[in-house]
Formats: structure tokens, C-alpha cells, sequence
């Protein structure tokens, strides 16, 4: 039985599923383009990989201790979590194969066709046959599975095809079977999809303005009598498998080993994880499926998806045809007003702050930043903190040349940034070769701040450059991100900055902040200072309001604060493009609580808040969620917005994102999703933000 308080918040992992059918959604929405959908498919695959990787990892840690996790689980036993879980999955999966067939469908009108193994014609056969023994046949293993002791150990997310083979009786005797309960004259092989070979092939176009495109699976599959020929076999099928595996990293204890070698080796571990998901074809036969699940050890209590002819449909992200009609019009990042690229970036960040938007801004500001700096033979030193690079990262290239240049180059560098592990070790081993000084971070937090500071000579002192940004310093996601980098001379501010990078050293030593805010020390207590000073306001009658555009918001103390803010008369606005655990609009319990998500061509990122404070607005850009890691266990900076028409940039940024009545849902109740359609005129707010910033460039000539 769920208590009172418990029925104040919606289940963490449920609130997650609710937002991956917000991007399912996307890919349904026929006002979408066509490629895009497909695209949105894709990540709604990918986002269903790493929930199941972590979160749905994390419940079933909790049930195999043997612990019911109601605490944890907020209401639910594990059990009972991991039941509703896969229920959910299930249907999701059904809706979403739906979703993929009409896509194709209506792709057919567009002469784009996505072709099976049955459907190519004698030139495309022979084209798809060289194909197979020049680019494929080298790099697919294949097992036999009847003369194996051991079933092999299935990769992480890796896609296979389990082979059935019906074979005569005299050649069936031939083989050495470690299994004697298989009787019949069935032969079982397995064929691991190589992931180095593009999943979509495109066909030679041998009819005008017509695509064809086959899935690797099913040019395997075309192909199955030659890898096979050595069987002589009466029947063949090939159906896709898939396993999901806890990617929870776990570091052994060597004191020997350094956080570089230990996280290395750990992410290298990780497909050793313990199984948490099975998907497999629903059309496979029924004998196939019990000898996999006998062979694996899969329990009927494990998560076991019944899917689709093809898993991994991430991969969908990749969809080989470009059109222009069937996507989404390429918006040129546009430049920052009174920041010229062209100019000298410092010169002006030492007369006024400035704000990057991006996708809307151009990212190459960073660089220029960092470039810049880079070869200014004023500039003594550099720092910033690493999250997540670009796989082939300017950011990383030009703090090279800084330390190329004589410059001292120290970097943050977060070596447990989830699923971007190895790409930080490797950047992190280029780095040190080249004489950059790396920090791995605080044993027990993660840094997860977006920070950067240069120290520059001027008329013989020190003056500070840096920014503060909402994201990461990625060129590759900030063309889908939506992200605030606020560029700074404030002295103030950047000597906090500062501090920061010296709690890195001497993390025995909180520092105290004049102006950041810094997790996981501060950011809790000085949000519910203003929380109470709103409902200050409100019981003087005065204006009182808290705006807040953040990922996620999952932690219950927060929730608690914002419900107590609505009960004295506080209007809270959020716009929550994730996890939503807050139940808005609640008689009684959070009646002056409305709470949206928009789900767009962009990935909404930024993290704002907005105290009214009384007509006299108080304004942060931040790199926190609301959620308690990022509160207690994250060095998180929050940053107070003191330039007024920054400030207002982002306060018209917010408005124009909680007017969208295009792509924003709905939160309230138990979150359905429904779309917010009034009668007002149609605000698409990342349209309408593109062109706020483009108007602002207008007025500015």
C-alpha cells in the first residue's frame, strides 16, 4: 500500500518511460518530416538501451539483494517495479514497430524502400553477393552451436541472428552434440552482426529517382546458403536476438593501478555485466526460443521483450537517404549580437558579458575563445572541466596548442561521464602526452560543472576570462542541444570559478562562494533561501513566482518545497523535457504548479531559474537537474545572470518555450502526454526562438 506522502510523487522510472513515449510521440507526429521520424525512432531505441543499461539495472540489483526497495522504489516493490516495467516496454515496442511500418510505408511514396532478402531482383543479388564477400563475410563470426559446451556470451547491445537449420538424420549424427536432449534434425548456429560494417546498405539505383536501401541483417540473411553451404540442409531461418547488460562500472582496489588504468579497465568489463533485458523476433519458433532461453539461462522473472524482425533500431539515427523535403530545413547557426567571430573575443568579453544560445548561436564561439587564448602571449594559464567531447574535438585540439604554446593548460576531466568513458580516457592520454595537466575529479563526486577560466597579463595584473555553460563543451551535440554558455570578465564571478578548480586539489577545503553556487555544499539550501523568499512575497501580497526550465526533477525534498510554495499562493512554472516526479495541478497539493515538456527538432538542455523576487527577478544558468545526485553527490556550478539584458534574453527565451502550443505537453495528472492545442496563435518556440535571435540581429543593424 502506497502511503500519503508516497502518492505526492510519480515513480522515477515510470516518469522516464513517460518521457521516452514523448519522443515515440515525435516519431508518430505526422507533422514531423519523414527522415525525421525515422531519426526520432532511433533514439527512442538508444534511450531505451541505456534506461534498461542503468535504471532498470538498478531495480533489479535491488530484488536480486533480496530487499523489497519500497524506500528506494517510492511505493513499489522491485518486483512489482520491474513487472510494470516490462509491461510498459512491451507495449512501447508494439507502438513503436507500428510507428517504423507506417514510416516505411509512406517512404514508399517518396520511391524510398527499405527491402528485405525476398525482395531484391538478379542485379541487385549479384551486387549484394560482391558486397557480402568484400565488406561482410571477413568480419562475421559465426558459432555452431551443437558442438559448443557453453552457449557464448552474448555482447552487450550487440545484434545477432540465432540460425535453425533442418538437416537429413545421416548428417545430423555427424555432429558431436553436447546437448542430448535435442533429438530432432535441427542444427542451431549463431551469426554476431559485425558492428564495423554499416547497418544500412544502399542499393544501385537502376531505376530513376529510386532509393533502395537493405538492413546488413537481411543481406546476412540473403546470403545464408553461402556461409551455410557446407550443411546440406532442407530448411533455414535466421531470427534477431539482442541482450542488454547492467553497465553499472565497477573498480577494483588495486592501489597500483591509476583512475586512468582503473576506469579503463572497467569500462572493458562492462560487457561482462549481468543480463537485465532479452529481445528477440516474435515470429521465432517456438522450440528456438526455449532452447535460447534453456542455453542463456534466462529466467521467465528477467525482462524478456517479444520485438520486431530487427532490434538495435538506433541505428535509424543513421538512415543512409537524405532529402531535403523529407527533413528538417538546416537553420545556419547564427552569430551573437555585438560578437563578431571575426574579431578579437576577449577585447569584447572585457566590456560586457555576452550569451551563447546554441544550436541557435554558432558553437565556434568556445573555440574561438579557446583559440584565441591559445596563441595570446598574455594569456599564462587556461582551465576547464571535460564532461563529454566530439569525436573529433576542437575543444581538445586547441587546448593542445595552448600547452603547445608554453600556456599552462589544466583540465577537469571526468573520466566516469556515463557511455563516454573510453572516449575520455583516450582524449585523456592524448592530453597528458602533450603536456596538459589532468585532474580526474573527487573520489565520491562526479563533476558534471561546465566551467572554463583563462588568466591573462594585463597592465600588470591578472585579469580573468571564462564562461559558464548549461552543457557540454561538445561541437557534435551542440548542433541538437539547446545549451546557455555565458561568456565573462566579472571578476567576481571568475574568481569563484577559480575556487572551484582549487576545491579540486584541495577538496578538504570548502571554499566560500561570493557568486557561484556550487553543488553539493550550497545549491540545496540557497535554492529553498529563494523558494522561502517567494512565499515571503506572496503572504505580503506582493509578486511572487518561480520559473524553472531544468531535465529532470526527481528529488523529493525539492518536489516538497515547490508544493509548500504553491500552498502559500506561489505561481511555479517548469518546462521539464525528462523525468517529472512532481505531480502539477493537484487539489489541495499543487494547485498554482503547471508543469510542461516540449519534445522538438532540438534536445531541450538548458538548466534556468527564475525567482520574481518581487518584480526585481533573480536569474541562474546552471549545470544542475533537480535530481539528488546533482544536488548531494556532483560538483555542480549555478551562476547568477547579472547583465540585465542577459537576464532578459533568458526570461524572453522562457516565455517563449512556455507559449509553444505546438510541441509542449502537458504534465499534470499522471503524465499522458496530451499535447497542449489551444485557441491562441500557434507558437512553435523553437522556430520562434530562432527567429527572436535573428530580429535581435536585425535591430542591432
Amino acid at each position: 500500500m502506497i502511503s500519503r506522502k508516497q502518492e505526492h510523487y510519480i515513480n522515477r522510472e515510470l516518469s522516464w518511460l513517460q518521457f521516452n513515449a514523448r519522443v515515440l510521440q515525435e516519431a508518430s507526429d505526422p507533422r514531423v518530416p519523414l527522415l525525421e521520424r525515422m531519426r526520432f525512432v532511433g533514439i527512442f531505441s538508444n534511450n531505451l538501451d541505456e534506461f534498461f543499461k542503468v535504471r532498470y539495472a538498478m531495480v533489479k540489483r535491488i530484488e536480486e539483494s533480496g530487499r523489497d526497495g519500497k524506500n528506494a522504489l517510492k511505493g513499489y516493490t522491485a518486483k512489482e517495479l520491474l513487472e510494470e516495467i516490462t509491461q510498459i516496454v512491451i507495449e512501447q515496442q508494439s507502438t513503436s514497430n507500428k510507428i517504423t511500418e507506417d514510416i516505411l510505408s509512406e517512404l514508399k511514396g517518396y520511391n524510398i524502400f527499405l527491402v528485405n532478402e525476398k525482395e531484391v531482383n538478379s542485379n541487385e543479388g549479384a551486387f549484394l553477393k560482391e558486397y557480402f564477400y568484400k565488406n561482410v563475410s571477413p568480419t562475421i563470426t559465426t558459432y555452431i552451436l551443437n558442438n559448443l559446451e557453453q552457449f557464448p556470451k552474448l555482447k552487450d547491445n550487440a545484434a545477432y541472428l540465432i540460425v535453425r537449420m533442418q538437416v537429413d538424420g545421416k548428417q545430423r549424427e555427424s555432429f558431436r552434440s553436447w546437448d542430448e536432449r535435442i533429438t530432432s534434425n535441427t542444427v542451431y548456429a549463431l551469426i554476431e552482426i559485425p558492428r564495423s560494417v554499416d547497418r544500412f546498405i544502399k542499393l544501385p539505383e537502376l531505376e530513376r529517382n529510386t532509393e533502395k536501401v537493405i538492413f546488413l541483417d537481411d543481406l546476412i540473411r540473403y546470403c545464408l546458403p553461402d556461409i551455410f553451404k557446407l550443411f546440406d540442409f532442407k530448411s533455414i531461418s535466421a531470427h534477431m536476438i539482442k541482450i542488454t547488460r547492467d553497465a553499472q562500472l565497477d573498480f577494483d582496489s588495486d592501489l597500483g593501478k591509476s583512475f586512468l588504468q582503473k576506469i579503463s579497465s572497467s569500462v572493458k568489463s562492462r560487457k561482462d555485466g549481468e543480463p537485465v533485458r532479452f529481445v528477440y523476433d516474435k515470429t521465432i519458433h517456438q522450440e528456438t526460443l526455449t532452447y535460447l532461453m534453456e542455453k542463456m539461462k534466462i529466467m521467465k522473472t528477467d525482462s524478456i521483450i517479444p520485438g520486431g524482425r530487427y532490434h538495435n533500431r538506433k541505428d535509424y539515427m543513421k538512415f543512409p537517404i537524405q532529402r531535403k523535403e523529407l527533413e528538417y530545413p538546416k537553420e545556419i547557426p547564427l552569430p551573437i549580437a555585438g560578437l563578431p567571430l571575426d574579431g578579437k573575443i576577449l577585447e569584447k568579453i572585457a566590456q560586457r558579458d555576452f550569451l551563447q544560445y546554441t544550436p541557435y548561436h554558432s558553437f565556434s564561439y568556445i573555440t574561438k575563445f579557446l583559440k584565441e587564448a591559445a596563441i595570446d602571449p598574455q594569456v599564462r594559464s587556461i582551465k576547464i572541466t571535460i564532461y563529454r567531447l566530439a569525436q573529433a574535438s576542437h575543444i581538445a585540439n586547441a587546448l593542445i596548442n595552448a600547452a603547445k604554446n608554453g600556456k599552462e593548460v589544466i583540465v577537469q576531466i571526468e573520466l566516469q561521464a556515463r557511455f563516454d568513458e573510453a572516449a575520455n580516457v583516450k582524449y585523456a592520454k592524448i592530453m597528458q602526452d602533450e603536456g596538459i595537466t589532468l585532474n580526474f575529479g573527487i573520489r565520491g563526486l562526479k563533476i558534471h560543472s561546465k566551467i572554463g577560466v583563462i588568466e591573462r597579463y594585463e597592465d600588470d595584473h591578472i585579469k580573468r576570462y571564462g564562461f559558464i555553460s548549461t552543457g557540454n563543451f561538445n561541437e557534435s551535440t551542440a548542433k541538437i542541444y539547446t545549451d546557455f554558455t555565458m561568456f565573462t570578465s566579472h571578476q567576481g564571478i571568475l574568481k569563484d570559478v577559480s575556487r572551484v578548480f582549487n576545491f579540486f586539489d584541495e577538496s578538504y577545503k570548502v571554499p566560500k562562494y561570493k557568486h557561484l553556487v556550487v553543488s553539493p555544499h550550497f545549491t540545496r539550501n540557497k535554492i529553498i533561501t529563494h523558494i522561502d523568499n517567494e512565499i515571503h512575497h506572496a503572504k505580503q501580497g506582493k509578486k511572487a513566482r518561480i520559473r524553472i526550465k531544468i531535465n529532470s526533477l526527481s528529488d523529493h525534498q525539492m518536489i516538497d518545497q515547490l508544493y509548500r510554495a504553491s500552498q502559500h499562493g506561489v505561481e511555479v512554472q517548469l518546462i521539464i523535457r525528462g523525468i517529472c516526479c512532481l505531480i502539477p495541478s493537484k487539489k489541495g497539493l499543487s494547485d498554482h504548479i503547471k508543469a510542461i515538456s516540449v519534445i522538438d527538432k532540438y534536445l531541450e538542455h538548458p538548466r534556468l531559474m527564475i525567482f520574481e523576487n518581487d518584480g526585481k527577478e533573480i536569474v541562474y544558468i546552471s549545470s544542475a537537474d533537480w535530481m539528488t545526485r546533482n544536488l548531494d553527490r556532483r560538483i555542480e556550478v549555478t551562476c547568477p545572470v547579472y547583465d540585465k539584458h542577459i537576464k532578459q534574453e533568458i526570461i524572453d527565451t522562457f516565455e517563449i518555450c512556455w507559449s509553444d502550443n505546438v510541441k509542449s505537453r502537458d504534465l499534470s495528472g499522471h503524465q499522458e502526454n496530451y499535447y497542449i492545442n489551444n485557441q491562441e496563435l500557434k507558437v512553435r518556440s523553437q522556430i520562434a526562438t530562432y527567429h527572436y535571435y535573428l530580429n535581435k540581429l536585425t535591430n542591432q543593424n
